[in-house]
């Protein structure tokens, strides 16, 4: 489902067309010296308007999946990390070496990122800011990286089961990596296109927000403040969202 911001940008761009409708209907009498107000620049700046909301709309759902790709690879860590450990106990490992294994079992269990937080719909809003569990997927890394280095250098540690072996923990943790990375790549697209839909439609001066209204003040000026001419566009709501 889409925000209720995401869908105030779309209802400025349409009214923003609407007021472009109106601005052709009038003909030669709209004549504005100002180019940004004159119909081709209004035209262009509403296509760039859509463009920059059709790309956010498709950064956000490759933030989403790439979050969810993300929950998915983190899914069995927790009991991986525990078999990791009692195959350890069963080995020749003395009991300090035990004992540090168990240390950063607990912290993995400990850190509950891939248990809470839910597959997300791709159409969800990704979040303003980079959310906190980022890092503890982070520290998820540094803990099964840190259990690995004391099985790697246990001699005695040699499992026959492949999925305990160091060399595919060594795989696991570098996917874990790569999908913790894609997350904070994608989550970078989504903020960057974020920012340029605000400049196109909100934050500069020859944004559609301020294009919109100047057109209407143009509009009232030609045509008078009680004009059926300007009793049609000055309904148009343009709202501006707190960025």
């Amino acid at each position: 489902m889409k925000s209720t911001s995401e869908t105030g940008h779309a209802k400025n761009v349409a009214n923003f067309q609407q007021l472009i409708e109106f601005v052709t209907a009038y003909g030669s009498t709209y004549n504005p010296s100002k180019k940004s107000l004159q119909l081709p620049q209004l035209i262009t700046l509403k296509t760039e308007a859509e463009n920059t909301l059709s790309d956010v709309l498709a950064k956000n759902t490759i933030y989403n999946n790439k979050v969810n790709e993300r929950v998915e690879a983190f899914a069995g860590l927790r009991a991986l990390s525990t078999r990791l450990v009692n195959a350890l106990q069963t080995t020749d490992a003395s009991a300090q070496t035990i004992a540090d294994a168990k240390t950063y079992n607990r912290k993995i269990q400990g850190k509950k990122a891939s248990s809470t937080q839910p597959q997300t719909d791709p159409n969800t809003p990704a979040p303003n800011t980079i959310s906190s569990s980022q890092q503890s997927y982070d520290q998820l890394i540094q803990h099964l990286s840190g259990l690995t280095s004391i099985l790697a250098a246990e001699l005695s540690y040699t499992p026959n089961e492949a999925d305990l072996q160091v060399t595919n923990l060594e795989i696991i943790i570098a996917n874990l990596s790569s999908k913790n990375t894609a997350v904070a790549a994608a989550y970078a697209g989504i903020s960057n296109a974020r920012i340029a839909r605000n400049e196109t439609l909100y934050t500069t001066e020859d944004s559609l927000f301020e294009t919109a209204s100047e057109v209407k003040k143009y509009i009232k000026s030609v045509f008078g403040a009680t004009s059926p001419q300007f009793a049609q566009v000055k309904g148009l709501e343009f709202k501006k969202p707190k960025l």
